[in-house]
């Protein structure tokens, strides 16, 4: 197994590796650099849904995506997916995934199945460099704040209808009732780094605070955090896994090929509830 860095200020390339066989220690070699970068990419595998659960369990346990389509036969892997009559593609806010959740996602495992003869790039924004770059007294105040995150203005029946009408990618609508609070600044469960924990998806208000109080601070944290040298984007090709630290980086993807198609199927990673600094 080889590596490289990523184009941009963090993550890993890892290639000359099967997912499929790869030993323990190529596995701890994985982790370390998801542990230290947040995003790691694994290119040129060959994967059938089977092997894609497979090596998704040795990272720990799955959990089902609510609101996703999901694969037929195989409910573990949601399917995200832009076909060329969507004018909006999955993801194309900043979010941290299951943000919404009282024991948020662990991690995204997602594979390229299909990507478009351009564009189709995924930004990844790295939290931990976003919060060691804030002044110290706007660390002391987030320090000590908690928020508000919530899926009911994101995938319930209505919200997604707003978005792009009679979108047939998600459904379960009547089940967008989650609503969490967790601490602004988390200490990161493994390598015990401060992170800032907010994202524009899902994120309402400040625990306490007004939306309208919210606002102007959060707009300036994700300002903050999405700036170049935070961001890393990645290019995709067929058979290529990113495989992410929901709990360290944001993400979104980049709706810039109209008329293509794009397939990508995604598992995601059971978490912990998050503890403050």
């Amino acid at each position: 197994m080889k590596s490289i860095p990523s184009p941009g200020p963090f993550g890993v390339e890892f290639f000359d590796v099967d997912v499929n066989q790869m030993s323990d220690v190529e596995l701890d070699g994985v982790a370390t650099a998801q542990n230290n970068h947040g995003v790691v990419f694994i290119r040129d595998q060959n994967l059938d849904c089977e092997q894609h659960i497979a090596f998704a369990q040795r990272w720990g346990k799955i959990v089902t995506n609510r609101f996703f389509e999901r694969v037929e036969e195989h409910p573990q892997i949601a399917v995200v997916r832009k076909e060329p009559k969507h004018r909006t593609v999955v993801g194309e806010i900043w979010h941290t995934d299951h943000s919404y959740d009282a024991e948020p996602a662990r991690g995204s495992i997602l594979y390229a199945r299909e990507v478009p003869s351009a564009g189709g790039d995924t930004l990844f924004a790295n939290m931990y460099m976003a919060y060691d770059a804030l002044s110290r007294g706007l660390k002391h105040t987030l320090d000590h704040l908690s928020a508000v995150h919530s899926s009911a203005h994101v995938f319930s029946t209505e919200a997604v209808q707003i978005h792009e009408h009679d979108d047939d990618r998600f459904h379960g609508g009547e089940q967008a009732i989650q609503r969490s609070i967790h601490p602004v600044v988390i200490k990161h469960p493994i390598s015990g780094r401060k992170a800032l924990y907010v994202n524009p998806d899902f994120t309402t208000h400040f625990e306490g605070w007004t939306e309208q109080e919210s606002r102007p601070l959060l707009k300036y944290l994700y300002q903050h955090s999405t700036q170049d040298e935070f961001v890393t984007r990645f290019h995709w090709s067929p058979g290529t896994i990113a495989f992410w630290d929901n709990r360290a980086v944001m993400h979104k993807a980049i709706n810039d090929y109209p008329n293509e198609r794009r397939l990508m199927h995604r598992i995601t990673l059971a978490g912990c509830a998050l503890q403050g600094v």
